[in-house]
């Protein structure tokens, strides 16, 4: 419980952080650093158990990390003052400038539209990690080591992904980046339903794993544009609590419907999640696009 508290403000104040001071290269590199991270994971898991005997190893890396990750935020905390970004003028006030209240924000549609992005896209992102290699294995006939190999390139390719976003973020923009995102996983989902042979279901499992990788950091440094810059620091926050609710509920649906009606569910669950998150997206900025002419319609002249 104590580890969930922790990581979570670590994921809020983080994300805010560089949502307000850098730009959309640098964030999608700071969610790669996860993508590392959950690759490595169940590497350092597996030595333990099979070379070990012993799940204590596991933890006790994890735990030396953590150690190690607060004396170093200790040790540059007066590094992580304000920064300006590159093009931005001095005058312009960044978002944890703002002392908005809670209770302000989340009476705000835009911040609930940006919240369940949240919990499509980690739900999808998650449900998929989770139930790839089953899947695979159980629905697919697909051989054990061959669905582990392309199960697991799931979150090579996811990192390789936000490694490369990081290169062309900013110049697409946030925008742009999820849409193509949002489309490409929507193929590889279809190519996961469709299953014509084999292989058909093994790219699309990394297809998706490769298009998804830039929306969830694109999705935080886009948070201004959505909900205005003034509710953006304390949206930041609902949003990773969001996420931790997509990461719960939707992988779990995703096993109930498999294990009650067929594996074949899933692929279906992925494509109507995918989906939905396109879906959701359009209207939170086709709303955001209202609430800017609005007040500019307001102040014209009348005939």
């Amino acid at each position: 419980m104590f580890g969930g508290l922790g990581a979570g403000a670590i994921d809020a104040g983080l994300n805010t952080y560089v949502a307000a001071n850098f730009t959309e290269g640098l964030m999608q590199w700071l969610h790669a650093s996860y993508g590392i991270g959950v690759t490595l994971g169940p590497i350092l898991m597996t030595f333990g158990l099979a070379s070990l005997n012993t799940w204590h190893f596991g933890y006790r890396v994890v735990a030396i990390f953590q150690i190690v990750l607060a004396i170093t935020f200790f040790a540059t905390m007066k590094m992580w003052g304000p920064k300006t970004k590159q093009n931005d003028s001095k005058e312009e006030k960044k978002i944890t400038e703002y002392k908005t209240s809670y209770k302000e924000t989340i009476r705000q549609p835009e911040v609930w539209l940006s919240m369940l992005l949240f919990v499509l896209y980690v739900g999808a992102e998650m449900g998929l990690g989770a139930w790839a290699y089953t899947f695979l294995t159980e629905g697919r006939g697909i051989a054990t080591k061959t669905a582990g190999f392309w199960a697991g390139s799931f979150y090579g390719l996811f990192t390789v992904g936000r490694i490369l976003a990081g290169l062309y973020a900013k110049r697409l923009g946030v925008n742009k980046t999820i849409l193509i995102g949002c489309v490409g996983a929507i193929i590889g989902a279809i190519m996961l339903w469709w299953n014509p042979v084999s292989i058909v279901s093994l790219i699309g499992v990394v297809v998706i794993g490769f298009a998804i990788a830039p929306i969830f950091p694109a999705l935080m440094s886009g948070t201004s544009s959505r909900v205005s810059p003034r509710f953006a620091a304390n949206t930041i926050g609902f949003q990773m609590m969001s996420a931790g609710i997509g990461g719960a509920l939707l992988p779990t649906l995703m096993g109930v419907f498999a294990r009650r009606i067929s594996l074949e569910t899933i692929p279906v669950f992925m494509f109507a999640q995918l989906v939905a998150l396109l879906v959701v997206y359009l209207v939170s900025m086709n709303r955001t696009k209202q609430l800017i002419i609005a007040p500019v319609a307001e102040t014209q002249p009348a005939d």
